[in-house]
């Protein structure tokens, strides 16, 4: 791999910051800001730490019900449009979060804002990796993973000073969104969509220990951040605390392109994501073993500086092994497993929490994470950027 290919033209770089706006809206507002916002909702709605985990896992529902249908999507709209719509529909189901308190209602409403998130990221990725092919470079890619970090600086910086309100909260959650949408629409365009109604087959056989590696992460990595707010107020964690731990963790996703683009690039893939999910597991059991707030910051900070990088390893990964044609419906599938991790992980560790305590969820991210790495070696060593003879047979 040269150092052409780390580099990207500044079209390339623009387009997939705009592009970003798609991962801040559909995960870092529309999926990670809950984890703020649970004290202030679990305490007025009072709430089980399992009812809670529910709210993410009714998120996670909708998530594998968007991943399932984002195929039939593109083949009918377009990757475009289909990008389009879910930008959209992620701002209504934000704004709807905040209309009632009914628990029905709300888990309806994280449910439509997985689904439409989950379009959200598939096209999107999609899109990053045709500009990523053009522009010659991985950078377009780990730039548009990056983006999800901007959503928790703003979530982060704005959510904790409403304190109780969190229905407030919400609607500017959705008004973010809806920027976000307006930001990102031009950037949806890549020329290729001519191409694109068709998405393809789905070639995860070959990818398998990936697949696997992939759904233990989903199931443990969200219930670090969903639960997040929940431990540091079990720790008597100030205000600023809060505030600095959450935008910490944000800049840390932001900043993480330049830390994992060349080896997304170089390595091999599944390298790359072994030593993502070690380095993970490593910053949620670190919070553990010293819960004092330096060390949780230190957590958070190594936490941010990673998660993201596995998705982007896995697009890398499907991006270097199958064919352009199969993009769209290998990512969705690959999103398909992803979303029953994570739709069951945090209402399993909420209960096992509820029976705790909320540094359980912490240990269930750490567990899992190592578990998946240690797959993630096993499961093959597949070199994105080339091709395996047999990678294109399912």
């Amino acid at each position: 791999m040269t150092q052409t290919a780390l580099k990207a033209e500044p079209w390339a770089v623009w387009q997939a910051g705009r592009l970003a706006l798609g991962t801040a809206s559909a995960l870092g507002l529309a999926r990670f800001a809950y984890g703020l916002l649970l004290p202030a909702m679990r305490e007025d709605l009072r709430w089980t730490l399992a009812e809670a985990g529910a709210m993410s896992t009714a998120n996670g529902l909708g998530y594998l019900l968007g991943a399932l249908v984002t195929a039939a999507v593109v083949r009918r709209w377009g990757t475009a449009a289909a990008f389009r719509i879910g930008m959209a529909l992620t701002a209504v189901s934000l704004a709807a979060t905040a209309a009632s308190d009914a628990y029905p209602a709300l888990l309806a409403a994280r449910a439509a804002a997985g689904a439409a998130g989950a379009v959200v990221f598939v096209a999107g990725g999609v899109i990053a990796s045709r500009v990523a092919a053009r522009a010659a470079s991985s950078a377009p890619i780990t730039v548009y993973f990056a983006g999800t970090g901007l959503g928790i600086v703003v979530s982060g910086v704005s959510i904790p000073a409403l304190g109780e309100h969190w229905r407030l909260a919400w609607v500017g959650l959705a008004v973010a969104a809806a920027l976000a949408t307006v930001a990102s629409w031009s950037a949806a365009s890549t020329g290729e969509d001519a191409h694109a109604a068709a998405a393809g087959r789905v070639r995860v056989r070959p990818l398998w220990g990936a697949a696997l590696a992939y759904l233990l992460f989903a199931a443990g990595y969200i219930t670090y951040i969903t639960f997040l707010s929940a431990y540091l107020a079990d720790q008597h964690a100030s205000l600023g605390q809060v505030v600095l731990t959450w935008t910490a963790l944000g800049l840390a996703v932001v900043a993480a392109p330049a830390l994992w683009s060349r080896p997304t690039a170089e390595w091999a893939a599944t390298r790359a994501l072994a030593t993502l999910l070690a380095i993970l597991a490593g910053g949620a059991a670190l919070a553990l073993a010293a819960p004092t707030p330096p060390v949780i910051l230190a957590s958070a900070i190594i936490y941010g500086a990673t998660f993201m990088g596995v998705p982007a390893a896995i697009t890398a990964l499907i991006k270097g092994n199958v064919p352009p044609a199969d993009w769209t419906a290998t990512l969705a599938a690959f999103t398909t497993v992803f979303a029953a991790g994570q739709t069951a992980g945090p209402w399993i560790a909420g209960m096992v929490a509820d029976h705790t305590s909320t540094e359980a969820t912490l240990a269930w991210t750490a567990i899992l994470c190592a578990a998946a790495s240690a797959i993630a070696i096993a499961g093959g060593r597949t070199r994105p950027g080339a091709p395996r003879p047999g990678a294109a047979h399912n």
